[in-house]
């Protein structure tokens, strides 16, 4: 499960693998590494990777399928903007 996670992750934001581990100080030989499910990161490198996402270390192994946002400066407004989008998409996504 790591390995899809993170894979996703790092697509997601639209780089590759090479500018992942420089922003971890790693290289794209070990991040490849973790996407193919050779090697797991140390218990350092995934509070990093997880800290890098905003997400928590129980979503990159795969015990929870929960993510959040991080919405810290955000006023009350923009909060409820937030949530009115992810709404919509979740009802759009039952009526496919």
């Amino acid at each position: 499960m790591f390995s899809e996670r993170v894979k996703e992750l790092r697509l997601s934001v639209g780089i590759n693998q090479v500018e992942f581990g420089r922003r971890l100080c790693v290289s794209k030989q070990c991040v490849s590494n973790w996407e193919n499910g050779n090697v797991q990161p140390s218990i350092d490198m995934l509070i990093k990777i997880a800290t890098t996402f905003s997400i928590s270390s129980d979503y990159l192994l795969g015990l929870s399928d929960r993510t959040s946002l991080d919405t810290t400066g955000l006023t009350n407004e923009q909060i409820m903007h937030i949530r009115n989008i992810v709404n919509d998409f979740k009802e759009a996504m039952k009526k496919q």
